[in-house]
C-alpha cells in the first residue's frame, strides 16, 4: 500500500457560491501580490506545480495542456487562414504556446493587464517560458478592451479570450458583455472568429449559458464545447462566435488533415477524435446542469 504523508497545508477553493474543494500543498514556491491580483505558485500533491490567482486554480502541471489545447486548436484548425491572432489575457504563456504550433500563423498579438504576473511566470512556470521568445509575438501590457478600442486599423482573424471568469468587480468583468463582443466583431476580418473560456459547465451553468447567449446576439454563428479538467474539479466550457465557419462543422478527418498540413506537433490531448467528442460531451453535461441564461451587458454583466 502506498505510503502517503498528509500535507500540513491545504487550499480551500470556492468553485461556486455553494461548492468548495480542498487540496494539499507540498511546497509554496512563490506567494505575493501584483498590482491587480494575489499570485501563488505552489507544488500540490495531486496536480503538481500550479498557478493560483486570487486563491483560485488557474493552471496546473497535470492538465494545463488539456485546457489550453481545447481553448486554442478547435478554432485555429477551423479558420482557413489564421494569420493574425489576438490573445487577450493568457499571462501564463500556454495559450500563445499552442497558437505558435500552427505554422500558418504570421503574427500573434498578446495583451495582458498584469505585466508583473508575466515576469513571475517566466521565472517559475517552466512549461510556458519559451513561448514568449517566438519572433511572431508582440506583447502589450494593457487592459484588453481598452487595447482593442485603440486599434483603429487592425483586423484580426481570430481573437482568443483567456481571462478569468466574469466575477463582480474582477478585472475581466467587462470582457464577456454584449458591448465587448460587438467591439470584437468590428475588429475581426470577414471570416473572423472569437473563442473564449466560458467558466464551468457543471458548477456555474448559468454563467456558461449566459456567455453563449450573449455571443449569439452578436455573431451569426455560435457553438460551445467542453472538456473535463481535474484541477478545476469541473467540466469546463468554451464558446465560439464566428462570421462564417464553426468548429462544430468539422469532422475528425478534417481536423487531423489540417493539423498535419500545418505541422502541428507536440499535442497531448487534442485530435480529430477528441474534437468531435468535446461537442457531444458538453451537450450531455448541460442537460444535467441547467442554468438561467441571460444577455450580459456592461451595466448588468454578472
Amino acid at each position: 500500500m502506498e505510503n502517503i504523508v498528509e500535507p500540513s497545508i491545504y487550499v480551500v477553493e470556492n468553485v461556486s457560491p455553494t461548492f468548495k474543494v480542498m487540496y494539499g500543498i507540498r511546497k509554496i514556491v512563490y506567494s505575493g501580490r501584483t498590482r491587480y491580483q494575489k499570485v501563488d505558485i505552489v507544488e500540490t500533491e495531486d496536480y503538481g506545480l500550479a498557478l493560483l490567482l486570487d486563491g483560485l486554480m488557474q493552471s496546473s502541471q497535470i492538465d494545463e495542456r488539456i485546457y489550453h489545447e481545447c481553448l486554442v486548436h478547435p478554432t485555429l484548425a477551423t479558420h482557413p487562414r489564421p494569420r493574425r491572432i489576438l490573445v487577450v489575457g493568457g499571462g501564463e504563456g500556454s495559450t500563445i504556446r499552442e497558437i505558435e504550433k500552427h505554422d500558418v500563423v504570421e503574427e500573434i498579438t498578446m495583451v495582458d493587464l498584469d505585466g508583473e504576473l508575466i515576469e513571475l511566470v517566466k521565472k517559475y512556470i517552466p512549461w510556458s517560458t519559451k513561448a514568449f521568445q517566438d519572433r511572431r509575438l508582440k506583447l502589450y501590457i494593457n487592459e484588453g478592451r481598452r487595447f482593442l478600442e485603440e486599434q483603429t486599423n487592425s483586423r484580426y482573424d481570430i481573437i482568443v479570450m483567456d481571462v478569468t471568469d466574469p466575477v463582480t468587480g474582477g478585472p475581466a468583468e467587462k470582457l464577456y458583455t454584449l458591448e465587448f463582443y460587438q467591439l470584437a466583431y468590428r475588429k475581426l476580418s470577414d471570416d473572423g472568429m472569437i473563442v473564449t473560456q466560458a467558466s464551468s459547465i457543471s458548477h456555474t451553468p448559468g454563467t456558461f449559458l449566459s456567455i453563449v447567449k450573449t455571443l449569439s446576439q452578436v455573431f451569426p454563428k455560435t457553438c460551445y464545447y467542453g472538456c473535463y479538467v481535474k484541477s478545476f474539479s469541473s467540466m469546463w466550457g468554451f464558446a465560439v462566435g464566428s462570421k462564417n465557419m464553426l468548429p462544430i462543422d468539422l469532422g475528425a478527418g478534417e481536423i487531423d488533415k489540417v493539423l498535419r498540413e500545418r505541422n502541428v506537433g507536440d499535442i497531448s490531448f487534442y485530435s480529430g477524435a477528441t474534437h468531435t467528442a468535446i461537442f457531444k460531451l458538453a451537450d450531455v453535461y448541460i442537460r444535467f446542469y441547467r442554468g438561467e441564461a441571460r444577455i450580459l451587458r456592461d451595466q448588468n454583466s454578472v
